[in-house]
């Protein structure tokens, strides 16, 4: 039994949901990038030279940080989403970091990826592998 919507008889939950997604990854990716271009003169500038190892740390941090912090980031935020547990509950800090490290794995290797969005767009509650694995499920905020 979950606490979760059911999408058969509350679908306005889910409906959607996909595009919102992907509309936050969007908006994450350009504050990520904002972040980490701010970071670079404090690393020396050393940090232009690592930019992928900087981005991707960078990245990471803000993900936990903001999904810890209201269970969305903050482009799932302007979108309207957030992530919530198996039995409803809001992301912990135990859970953003968790679902980062499988946000990432999966971004660093495509075919993990793409599994990620298919699933995202053929199951019934718009659930990623990282979604599966560890019972989250991204939800409308406001439904």
């Amino acid at each position: 039994m979950t606490a979760l919507p059911d999408p058969d008889v509350q679908a306005e939950f889910y409906e959607g949901v996909a595009l919102k997604r992907l509309i936050a990854f969007l908006i994450d990716g350009v504050l990520i990038f904002a972040l980490a271009a701010l970071a670079v003169p404090f690393t020396a500038f050393l940090g232009l030279f690592m930019w992928p190892a900087l981005y991707l740390m960078v990245g990471f941090v803000y993900r936990v940080a903001t999904l810890s912090n209201g269970s969305a980031t903050l482009g799932m935020r302007f979108c309207g989403i957030e992530l919530r547990e198996y039995d409803g509950a809001r992301l912990d800090g135990g859970s953003a970091l968790l679902h980062t490290v499988g946000f990432t794995v999966s971004m660093a290797v495509p075919v993990l990826q793409v599994i990620s969005i298919l699933l995202m767009l053929t199951t019934a509650r718009g659930q990623g592998l990282t979604d599966h694995m560890l019972g989250t499920v991204m939800l409308k905020r406001r439904a």
